[in-house]
Protein backbone atom coordinates (compact mmCIF):
# COMPACT_ATOMS: atom_id res chain seq x y z
CA UNK A 1 0.00 0.00 0.00
CA UNK A 2 2.97 2.29 0.76
CA UNK A 3 4.47 1.77 -2.51
CA UNK A 4 0.50 2.25 -4.40
CA UNK A 5 0.67 5.93 -2.09
CA UNK A 6 4.01 6.74 -3.10
CA UNK A 7 3.50 5.96 -6.57
CA UNK A 8 0.64 8.19 -6.84
CA UNK A 9 2.07 11.27 -4.89
CA UNK A 10 5.39 10.91 -7.37
CA UNK A 11 3.23 11.08 -10.46
CA UNK A 12 0.81 13.99 -8.80
CA UNK A 13 4.73 15.88 -8.33
CA UNK A 14 5.37 15.20 -11.60
CA UNK A 15 2.22 16.82 -13.06
CA UNK A 16 2.73 19.67 -11.19
CA UNK A 17 5.87 20.15 -11.95
CA UNK A 18 4.67 20.23 -15.54
CA UNK A 19 1.97 22.72 -14.91
CA UNK A 20 4.17 25.23 -13.04
CA UNK A 21 6.63 25.08 -16.16
CA UNK A 22 4.13 24.94 -19.04
CA UNK A 23 0.67 26.44 -16.73
CA UNK A 24 1.04 29.51 -15.92
CA UNK A 25 0.84 31.95 -18.49
CA UNK A 26 -2.54 29.79 -19.70
CA UNK A 27 -4.03 30.59 -15.96
CA UNK A 28 -2.98 34.35 -15.81
CA UNK A 29 -4.43 34.63 -19.10
CA UNK A 30 -7.70 33.06 -18.50
CA UNK A 31 -8.00 34.78 -15.00
CA UNK A 32 -7.59 38.03 -17.37
CA UNK A 33 -10.47 37.35 -19.56
CA UNK A 34 -12.68 36.26 -16.83
CA UNK A 35 -12.02 39.65 -14.81
CA UNK A 36 -11.95 41.80 -18.11
CA UNK A 37 -16.23 39.74 -18.46
CA UNK A 38 -16.94 40.64 -15.17
CA UNK A 39 -15.63 44.44 -15.21
CA UNK A 40 -17.13 44.68 -18.43
CA UNK A 41 -20.94 43.35 -17.10
CA UNK A 42 -20.87 39.69 -18.80
CA UNK A 43 -21.20 36.11 -16.87
CA UNK A 44 -19.00 33.21 -16.51
CA UNK A 45 -21.11 29.69 -17.97
CA UNK A 46 -19.41 26.32 -17.01
CA UNK A 47 -20.22 22.98 -18.17
CA UNK A 48 -18.88 19.47 -17.97
CA UNK A 49 -19.59 15.96 -17.26
CA UNK A 50 -19.26 13.87 -14.34
CA UNK A 51 -16.69 15.09 -11.88
CA UNK A 52 -16.53 17.60 -14.79
CA UNK A 53 -20.13 19.12 -13.58
CA UNK A 54 -18.71 19.08 -9.84
CA UNK A 55 -16.01 20.92 -10.94
CA UNK A 56 -18.33 23.18 -12.89
CA UNK A 57 -20.41 23.75 -9.63
CA UNK A 58 -17.41 24.27 -7.61
CA UNK A 59 -16.18 27.56 -9.46
CA UNK A 60 -19.71 29.16 -9.89
CA UNK A 61 -19.92 28.95 -5.72
CA UNK A 62 -16.23 30.21 -5.42
CA UNK A 63 -17.41 33.32 -7.72
CA UNK A 64 -21.05 33.93 -6.52
CA UNK A 65 -20.41 33.34 -2.94
CA UNK A 66 -16.67 34.08 -2.09
CA UNK A 67 -13.47 32.58 -2.39
CA UNK A 68 -10.78 33.99 -0.10
CA UNK A 69 -12.31 37.39 0.69
CA UNK A 70 -15.78 38.94 1.12
CA UNK A 71 -16.56 40.68 -1.95
CA UNK A 72 -19.47 41.81 -3.98
CA UNK A 73 -21.47 38.43 -5.98
CA UNK A 74 -19.82 37.77 -9.26
CA UNK A 75 -22.31 36.30 -11.97
CA UNK A 76 -21.55 32.67 -13.10
CA UNK A 77 -23.77 29.79 -13.47
CA UNK A 78 -23.06 26.00 -14.13
CA UNK A 79 -25.12 24.64 -16.70
CA UNK A 80 -25.03 21.30 -15.18
CA UNK A 81 -27.84 22.17 -11.79
CA UNK A 82 -30.96 22.56 -13.59
CA UNK A 83 -32.04 19.12 -13.37
CA UNK A 84 -35.36 20.00 -15.27
CA UNK A 85 -33.97 21.72 -17.79
CA UNK A 86 -31.21 18.95 -18.15
CA UNK A 87 -33.35 15.67 -18.00
CA UNK A 88 -36.13 17.55 -20.41
CA UNK A 89 -33.32 18.74 -22.89
CA UNK A 90 -32.02 14.92 -22.45
CA UNK A 91 -35.31 13.30 -23.12
CA UNK A 92 -36.61 15.73 -25.95
CA UNK A 93 -33.53 16.25 -28.11
CA UNK A 94 -30.49 13.96 -26.60
CA UNK A 95 -27.68 14.38 -24.03
CA UNK A 96 -25.72 15.68 -26.19
CA UNK A 97 -27.84 18.71 -26.47
CA UNK A 98 -28.19 19.22 -22.67
CA UNK A 99 -25.43 22.23 -22.98
CA UNK A 100 -25.87 23.97 -25.98
CA UNK A 101 -29.38 24.24 -25.74
CA UNK A 102 -28.45 26.22 -23.11
CA UNK A 103 -25.80 28.39 -24.35
CA UNK A 104 -27.97 29.17 -27.12
CA UNK A 105 -30.39 30.79 -25.13
CA UNK A 106 -28.28 32.18 -22.27
CA UNK A 107 -24.68 33.06 -23.53
CA UNK A 108 -23.92 36.07 -25.42
CA UNK A 109 -20.85 37.74 -26.97
CA UNK A 110 -19.59 39.41 -23.54
CA UNK A 111 -19.96 35.98 -21.83
CA UNK A 112 -17.10 33.34 -21.02
CA UNK A 113 -17.80 29.84 -21.60
CA UNK A 114 -15.53 27.83 -19.50
CA UNK A 115 -15.28 23.83 -20.42
CA UNK A 116 -14.12 20.41 -18.88
CA UNK A 117 -13.51 17.92 -20.67
CA UNK A 118 -10.78 15.64 -20.11
CA UNK A 119 -11.33 13.74 -22.90
CA UNK A 120 -11.55 16.62 -24.88
CA UNK A 121 -14.40 14.99 -27.51
CA UNK A 122 -17.06 15.11 -24.78
CA UNK A 123 -19.72 15.72 -27.66
CA UNK A 124 -22.43 17.66 -25.21
CA UNK A 125 -19.49 20.10 -23.93
CA UNK A 126 -18.13 20.44 -27.91
CA UNK A 127 -21.84 21.12 -29.10
CA UNK A 128 -21.91 23.70 -26.05
CA UNK A 129 -18.18 25.45 -27.15
CA UNK A 130 -19.26 25.25 -30.95
CA UNK A 131 -22.35 27.22 -29.44
CA UNK A 132 -20.16 29.51 -27.65
CA UNK A 133 -17.92 30.01 -30.91
CA UNK A 134 -20.93 30.99 -33.02
CA UNK A 135 -22.56 33.66 -30.80
CA UNK A 136 -18.86 35.25 -30.32
CA UNK A 137 -18.20 34.25 -26.60
CA UNK A 138 -14.72 33.56 -25.70
CA UNK A 139 -14.15 29.69 -24.95
CA UNK A 140 -11.82 28.96 -21.95
CA UNK A 141 -11.16 24.80 -22.07
CA UNK A 142 -9.76 22.00 -19.59
CA UNK A 143 -8.73 19.18 -20.84
CA UNK A 144 -6.28 16.42 -20.25
CA UNK A 145 -5.33 15.38 -23.71
CA UNK A 146 -3.42 17.60 -26.93
CA UNK A 147 -5.27 18.31 -30.24
CA UNK A 148 -8.55 18.01 -29.17
CA UNK A 149 -11.59 18.97 -30.82
CA UNK A 150 -12.51 21.20 -28.01
CA UNK A 151 -8.99 22.76 -27.89
CA UNK A 152 -9.15 23.78 -31.23
CA UNK A 153 -12.44 25.65 -30.12
CA UNK A 154 -11.34 27.27 -27.44
CA UNK A 155 -9.33 30.76 -26.77
CA UNK A 156 -7.28 29.40 -23.98
CA UNK A 157 -7.33 25.92 -23.37
CA UNK A 158 -5.14 24.51 -20.34
CA UNK A 159 -4.28 20.80 -21.13
CA UNK A 160 -2.43 18.80 -18.53
CA UNK A 161 -1.47 15.25 -19.83
CA UNK A 162 -2.07 12.64 -16.93
CA UNK A 163 -2.17 8.96 -17.10
CA UNK A 164 -5.99 9.61 -15.68
CA UNK A 165 -8.64 11.29 -15.40
CA UNK A 166 -8.41 11.79 -11.63
CA UNK A 167 -4.61 12.90 -11.99
CA UNK A 168 -5.84 15.96 -14.49
CA UNK A 169 -8.81 16.58 -12.54
CA UNK A 170 -6.23 17.19 -9.45
CA UNK A 171 -3.92 19.76 -11.64
CA UNK A 172 -7.01 21.70 -13.03
CA UNK A 173 -8.67 22.06 -9.08
CA UNK A 174 -5.33 23.83 -8.22
CA UNK A 175 -5.63 25.70 -11.91
CA UNK A 176 -9.00 26.55 -11.22
CA UNK A 177 -8.26 27.64 -7.68
CA UNK A 178 -5.58 30.01 -8.68
CA UNK A 179 -8.25 31.42 -11.51
CA UNK A 180 -10.13 31.99 -8.59
CA UNK A 181 -7.58 33.96 -6.27
CA UNK A 182 -6.48 36.07 -9.38
CA UNK A 183 -9.90 37.37 -10.28
CA UNK A 184 -10.59 38.25 -6.93
CA UNK A 185 -7.03 40.28 -6.94
CA UNK A 186 -7.77 41.88 -10.23
CA UNK A 187 -11.24 43.19 -9.41
CA UNK A 188 -10.59 43.62 -5.80
CA UNK A 189 -7.28 43.99 -5.24
CA UNK A 190 -7.05 43.64 -0.65
CA UNK A 191 -10.49 45.32 -0.26
CA UNK A 192 -12.99 43.90 1.95
CA UNK A 193 -16.72 44.36 0.03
Amino acid sequence: MKDRVAEIIRVHQRLLTEFEAAGVETVIAAAEMIAKCFAKGGCLYLCGNGGSAADAQHIAGEFVGRFRKDRKALPAVALTTDTSVLTCIGNDFGFEDVFVRQVEVFVASSDVLWVFSTSGTSKNVVAAAEAARKKSATIIAFTGSRNTPLESLADICLTVEAPTTACAQEIHQLAYHIICDLVDQHLFGDEQA
